[in-house]
């Protein structure tokens, strides 16, 4: 199973971006998505969630501007990122906890590469 996540860049303050993490591979089910962020010199930090019934969650910081959801047909999830702030400037990693299609149904969890956001004020 592997994570590919895309759609960073540079944006302007103010401007959207949408985050895409793609899962591939002896996949039975996704259970639940997650987006991350990592400031340099910070600590990883969770940003959005959702879960298998598509219940959401963000952080306080993210709430109100940023929207996760999933496509579980693509065995994918997104991250709308409105509004973007200078702060808001860090790696984006997602993570999926994964029923894998093998014998004895294992689940695991797995996390993608991480990509750039970067908002210039």
């Amino acid at each position: 199973v592997q994570l590919q996540a895309s759609g960073g860049g540079l944006v302007q303050a103010g401007g959207s971006l949408r985050l895409s993490c793609a899962a591939s591979g002896a996949i039975f089910s996704i259970n639940a998505w997650r987006w991350y962020r990592q400031a340099p010199g910070k600590q990883r930090d969770l940003v959005a969630a959702v879960n298998s019934g598509g219940s959401t969650d963000y952080a306080d910081s993210v709430r109100g501007r940023f929207t996760i959801s999933r496509d579980n047909a693509k065995n994918t999830v997104y991250l709308q990122m409105n509004s973007l702030e200078p702060e808001d400037t860090a790696v984006y990693y997602c993570y999926a906890d994964i029923r894998e299609r093998t014998y004895g149904r294992p689940r695991n969890n797995y996390w993608g590469q991480g990509t750039q956001v970067t908002v210039s004020s």
